[in-house]
């Protein structure tokens, strides 16, 4: 039976430092507990602010947890020394481990990204806190409401994992449930990729319009021929993408398949200021996906990962007005240009296609 959730407000940014301005005002009159969940929190102008804010909390009797990922930090524990002074709980998630196996070893991070305060303020999405992504677009949504429960539960989860390389005891649910929402939660798995199920059935479910807004777009062949048969079957099917990721690698590799993508009459936007690091979709104008993963082998295959699927019609509309702001400053992509392409660029990408699964 699903339980009933309340949200009194929801709020979708895009621009880093509005984002990053509410939360620390959240932050700065939460009462009762702040539980932080990123992949990465910079050592920077933007990372000690929020050190300072989450120590002060602490100062003044709030519960503190921040559940960081090892891979995206370049410290310890004595970042947070006076936090940790104060009675704030500060776990590392898999600490790098240096074997001859590193990177089998390395590779499954936390990639989620939450903040939750006080059992009525919760933030997901696709951004972490650092100051080099300041100017890049992104998705974080802020709810208020008894929805926060539900990613509370998520949160502690996690935290009590933070160090297990082997879950023979201990597993995610595979969705928590509540009113129109469902939160799908992902664990390092070859054969169980429940975040790109999920998606793989929407796409299959879809009747008139599919959208994308990801960084990374390297998706596996079922899902490249459930987005073809959806298009092919008079479905509008649009990705959207950075004109140029953070990750060039990534780049080389997914523009291997924009020829097959255009013959699919699969539309490919890409977007021209900046960064695009928002991570969300929108099936028919009814029912959004927002969290943290890219749709790309590593997300599905090693990370851990979280995504809210949801009906809510006030959500629906803000995806839908942050797709179209998006769309203002995106370009279409042009086959022909795509052809002439250098070589080396084309060499390149099938020279990568082997090493798809480490992206």
């Amino acid at each position: 039976m699903r339980q009933a959730a309340t949200i009194t407000s929801h709020k979708l940014y895009s621009e880093p430092q509005r984002f990053y301005d509410s939360m620390l005002l959240d932050i700065e009159q939460a009462e009762r507990y702040i539980y932080l969940e990123i992949y990465k929190f910079g050592n920077d102008e933007v990372g000690l602010v929020f050190r300072e804010a989450l120590t002060k909390a602490a100062g003044r009797g709030v519960r503190v947890k921040l559940l960081l990922d090892s891979w995206g930090v370049s410290y310890t524990e004595a970042f947070f020394s006076e936090l940790i002074s104060l009675g704030g709980d500060v776990r590392f998630f898999r600490k790098i481990i240096y074997t001859f196996d590193f990177f089998t070893k390395n590779h499954r991070r936390n990639h989620r990204k939450f903040l939750l305060i006080d059992d009525r303020i919760s933030y997901m999405g696709s951004a972490n806190i650092t100051g080099y992504s300041l100017q890049w677009r992104e998705s974080v949504i802020r709810l208020t409401g008894s929805i926060t429960l539900m990613f509370k539960r998520s949160f502690l989860d996690s935290f009590k994992i933070y160090k297990k390389y082997i879950f023979n005891k201990f597993t995610f649910k595979k969705s928590r449930f509540i009113d129109q929402f469902e939160l799908v939660e992902d664990m390092p798995s070859i054969y169980r990729q429940r975040v790109k199920t999920k998606i793989e059935r929407l796409i299959k479910k879809a009747k008139k319009e599919i959208i994308f807004e990801t960084p990374y777009f390297l998706p596996g062949h079922k899902m490249r021929k459930h987005l073809a048969d959806a298009a092919k079957r008079g479905v509008s099917v649009k990705i959207i993408l950075p004109m140029h990721s953070d990750v060039r690698s990534i780049d080389l590799l997914s523009s291997k398949y924009y020829g097959s993508y255009h013959s699919s009459n699969i539309s490919l936007s890409f977007y021209s200021l900046n960064n695009l690091h928002a991570k969300l979709m929108l099936i028919d104008d009814e029912i959004f996906g927002i969290g943290s993963p890219n749709i790309d082998y590593r997300s599905f295959r090693y990370q851990h990962e979280v995504m809210l699927f949801g009906k809510h019609q006030g959500i629906v509309d803000e995806v839908r007005n942050h797709i179209n702001e998006t769309m203002l400053n995106c370009l279409d992509f042009d086959y022909q240009s795509w052809l002439r392409r250098p070589k080396i660029e084309k060499m390149l990408g099938w020279f990568l296609l082997p090493f798809r699964h480490m992206f």
